[in-house]
């Protein structure tokens, strides 16, 4: 019975041995958890950062009525060559004295000779990052009238984020294909040079976003060259739309899940916060200085 109760013991000490205590956190040194940020600058320009802060830029522009805001990136891409969507000096490399070479600017429509387009298929990794281009049209003659157009898909941390340019026509089913799943969407819904929100809403239900529809190229105060997106929200459940009224980031964690697909309404630009005011004295009450 005595060898029984010390095999026992034997065996308790070497189970003991085996087991590994995590060893302590500190306060403040607990592991976050993984996401990526995306910034709105107004019309179809985005910064898109991944979980380890690299960043990409998409379509800048310099529009007066969006403040002519400037970003940083590791690179650029571009889904066509209007101005409103191709000014790449108001992006800038993180240190500034780096220049962007020329692989670092990806333009998926370009212009062999003035006149000419031709769409760039691009299909690369840039380190844990891919993008990818699919073939659209500005417009919905073919190109006829616009031009061409791409639309970028862009898969970091396990996500997949298409950006669709200045799309002007639903999809067709191989394009829907060739897209693939998305995880996170950006659709123009402010009509006259793309779809318009009627249309946005059935590209939304063609490509089905997982997570989040974020609406871009529409008009705000100050800018009413294109529609808003109140065509685009129609019929929309209150509780599908979530507004950022003081922020133009949205904070999405890698391995979010949601009860159901939502719209985000971003600001173009971040609110700063609102200095108070010192308050002043109530003269009806004594100082307590001139005592």
């Amino acid at each position: 019975m005595s060898r029984l109760f010390v095999a026992i013991g034997c065996f308790a000490l070497l189970f003991s041995s085996l087991v590994v205590v995590p060893a302590p956190v500190a306060v403040g040194q607990e592991p976050k958890e993984q996401a990526i940020k995306i910034r709105w600058f107004g019309q179809s320009f985005f910064q898109i950062e991944s979980a380890e802060g690299r960043k990409i830029a998409i379509d800048p522009h310099a529009i007066p009525a969006f403040g002519r805001q400037s970003t940083t990136a590791e690179f650029i891409l571009i889904s066509h060559s209007h101005d409103d969507h191709a000014l790449i000096d108001m992006v800038e490399k993180e240190k500034k004295e780096d220049q962007f070479k020329e692989g670092d600017i990806l333009r998926g429509v370009v212009e062999p000779k003035p006149g000419k387009q031709e769409w760039k298929t691009i299909d690369e990794k840039r380190g844990s990052i891919r993008v990818r281009t699919v073939a659209t049209y500005h417009d919905t003659m073919n190109g006829m009238q616009r031009g061409k157009n791409s639309i970028w898909v862009i898969e970091m941390n396990g996500l997949v984020i298409c950006h669709l340019g200045d799309l002007g026509h639903e999809l067709s089913p191989e394009q829907v294909k060739a897209v693939g799943k998305v995880d996170v969407l950006m659709v123009p819904v402010g009509g006259i040079y793309t779809i318009n929100g009627e249309q946005a809403q059935n590209v939304m239900k063609q490509l089905k976003p997982r997570l989040y529809t974020l609406p871009m190229h529409y008009g705000i105060v100050g800018y009413d060259e294109l529609a808003g997106p109140e065509e685009f929200l129609d019929g929309i459940k209150k509780e599908d739309i979530k507004k950022f009224p003081e922020t133009n980031e949205i904070v999405i964690p890698v391995n979010l899940k949601l009860d159901a697909p939502q719209i985000a309404i971003l600001n173009w630009r971040k609110e700063e916060p609102k200095k108070e005011e010192p308050k002043k004295p109530d003269p009806k009450k004594p100082d307590p200085k001139k005592k």
